[in-house]
């Protein structure tokens, strides 16, 4: 059975042509007995027509046959080409579509990535936003840190300045109660200055002396004279002042008198009070902790 819409070749009968390819060669043979086989020239022609009249009937059918084969088959060729040009043109409607769905994507791609630029232009932005109003913030705050350490700093320098003035009076008065020679005298006012450095101590600030024959140590000690530098085996006499040490760094080093200077009885000389008083008060940049 033909497939469907395969072109059938036409059914053509060939025994009219048979029939008469026979008539044709009877003709001839008739002719060719009526003459006793002796043909003249117009016989012989008329037996030749019929003979090859006869051929042509005999060959006509297969001919024609041949040639509706031959059409039909052209004609499956241009169904079997029509057929995949259908096929080329539904591939190419899907590459069309295809393409189309490839460009929506691609626009929609486009605009996820500049929106997602846009985005991060926006973050970034903030960010440096963020980040100058921070930096501005921060250098108020030092600024303001800073102007309140400084504050601090001068608050505790005027603060040890007086407390330190007050302790060199109450070791000063201590020292002229020992010189008075009255128990009594001596008793209280070692009593008030232990309570006073008692009091200093718990802020930090510590009172130190050097005892009579104590080695000079430059680190601790100063002498109160003319600035000459003491011998290497100096030894001290008496402490005119206390040194004082602030959170265990030193601030002032103990005034002391040694033993080859002047007699303890100096201390009394209007110009060894005066000396005195001249070393007694700190600077600011002095009391500060470094």
């Amino acid at each position: 059975m033909a497939p469907m819409n395969q072109p059938v070749a036409p059914k053509l009968s060939k025994w009219p042509f048979f029939l008469g390819d026979a008539l044709m060669v009877g003709i001839a043979f008739f002719i060719c007995w009526q003459g006793h086989f002796r043909l003249g020239p117009w016989e012989m022609c008329f037996v030749v027509l019929c003979v090859l009249a006869g051929a042509v009937l005999g060959v006509t059918p297969f001919l024609l046959e041949y040639d509706a084969l031959s059409k039909v088959a052209q004609a499956g060729a241009l169904t079997t080409v029509t057929a995949e040009l259908r096929n080329l043109e539904a591939i190419a409607g899907q590459i069309a579509g295809a393409t189309g769905r490839w460009q929506d994507a691609q626009d929609a791609a486009e605009k996820t990535s500049r929106a997602a630029r846009e985005i991060a232009e926006r973050m970034t932005a903030e960010v440096k936003a963020f980040t100058e109003f921070m930096q501005r913030a921060n250098d108020s705050e030092r600024t303001n840190l800073r102007l309140e350490v400084e504050k601090l700093r001068r608050a505790e320098s005027e603060w040890l300045q007086v407390l330190i003035r007050m302790l060199d009076h109450v070791y000063a008065l201590n020292v002229g109660a020992a010189r008075s020679g009255q128990p009594n005298l001596i008793e209280q006012l070692g009593s008030f200055q232990n309570a006073c450095r008692d009091a200093a101590r718990r802020v930090g600030l510590t009172p130190f002396a050097a005892s009579g024959s104590d080695p000079f140590d430059p680190k601790r000690h100063e002498v109160v004279g003319d600035g000459a530098k003491p011998p290497a085996d100096a030894v001290i006499a008496e402490t005119v002042a206390t040194g004082y040490t602030f959170q265990g760094k030193l601030l002032r080093p103990a005034l002391v008198r040694l033993r080859e200077g002047p007699t303890p009885a100096a201390l009394a000389t209007p110009e060894a009070e005066k000396e005195l008083q001249s070393r007694l008060p700190l600077d600011a940049s002095d009391t500060s902790p470094q």
